[in-house]
């Protein structure tokens, strides 16, 4: 099986200004911890003061680039994956680049001359993190890029496809046209919930996407908010998995599949009308450097399964392996080479 351009992501590519806070830091800028939001007037001068301080790092991030990332770490064949996304024509431009291409992925980018790459500001506390998005020239992207002959024929080629939810935010009519695409010639369209802000702002760009899913990832936080926003009246992760599972679908190729993560509690994988629990890797707590591209490197490791036919125990398996790698490493990084068996 030819696994060239095999799996395509899409969304918004942004370098992560990674930094050790404390309390007081987050109090300043009023940040809660272990949340994923978008930056406000109010949080602007943080990504200044993050970057003046000596033990900052700057790691290529966004999620759905990050999920592409581990991925094709994974699978360890050049150009297995690619990623389409909007970055500025500047310095943590070039930086994206070198850092993507470094990885092995395929990327796209459109390059817009008036706003400067999207960067996430990543506050560490204890392990856990809290993301703050400046999308800047991220929330450029338009769908004309994506029609371009040289970009489409990357969607043409994949049979794989995954954008994170946050893509939503900016360009619904590309995540439709990969949508429609895939299920009018059988392939696998994946999404993610990816913030509770998603779920509840953006409910009817999401709700729009919902029956082309064949995937759907997320976290026990977001599942109980698209449960709440959707008046299900339950908190049980495993019910809600399941009835998202059997929200209608677009195309009866694929029955969908939902897998959701709880942090250290087990994995729910919701298909069929049935829903199986799988233990994650424990990890001792001294261990742990930061969450932060947890779920991303989750999503990873089980694309990087499925795309080569894999189970789906197998697939949760390699998402567990991928996201244990990289809570024990500044932000979504990883060794040389997986040793996933």
């Amino acid at each position: 099986m030819a696994y060239e351009g095999i799996l395509l992501g899409m969304g918004n590519p942004l370098l992560d200004i990674s930094l050790v806070v404390d309390e007081e830091f987050l109090k300043k800028y009023d940040i809660k911890l272990n949340n994923a939001i978008l930056a406000e007037e109010k949080h602007l001068p943080m990504y200044q003061e993050m970057a003046s301080k000596p033990n900052v790092e700057y790691i290529a991030g966004g999620a759905t680039q990050n999920s592409i990332k581990v991925a094709q770490w994974m699978l360890q064949i050049p150009g297995a994956t690619g990623y389409i996304g909007c970055i500025g024509k500047d310095k943590f431009g070039e930086e994206m680049k070198k850092n993507s291409k470094a990885a092995g992925v395929n990327v796209q980018y459109l390059e817009d001359e008036t706003a400067p790459t999207g960067t996430c500001a990543v506050c560490v506390v204890g392990g856990e993190r809290s993301l703050i998005a400046n999308l800047s020239a991220a929330n450029c992207y338009k769908s004309e890029h994506l029609k371009k002959p040289e970009n489409w024929a990357l969607v043409e080629k994949a049979k794989y496809f995954y954008i994170a939810g946050f893509f939503l935010t900016v360009s619904p009519e590309s995540i439709q046209l990969v949508a429609e695409h895939a299920a009018a010639k059988n392939k696998v369209f994946s999404m993610n919930l990816s913030a509770p802000f998603i779920c509840e702002f953006f409910k009817d760009a999401q709700e729009k996407a919902l029956p082309y899913m064949d995937f759907v990832f997320g976290n026990e936080t977001e599942a109980r908010t698209f449960s709440k926003v959707h008046g299900w009246e339950t908190d049980d992760v495993a019910e809600i998995a399941l009835k998202i599972s059997q929200w209608p679908k677009a195309s009866g190729t694929y029955k969908r599949t939902t897998v959701i993560t709880q942090g250290a509690d087990p994995v729910i994988v919701a298909e069929d009308g049935k829903v199986k629990q799988f233990p994650v890797i424990l990890l001792p707590k001294e261990k742990l450097v930061d969450t932060n591209g947890a779920g991303d490197a989750f999503v990873g490791g089980f694309l990087s399964q499925l795309v080569q036919g894999k189970s789906i125990e197998d697939c949760v398996r390699a998402g567990c392996y991928a996201s244990n790698v990289i809570i024990q490493r500044s932000g979504c990084t990883y060794p040389e080479k997986p040793e996933f068996k």
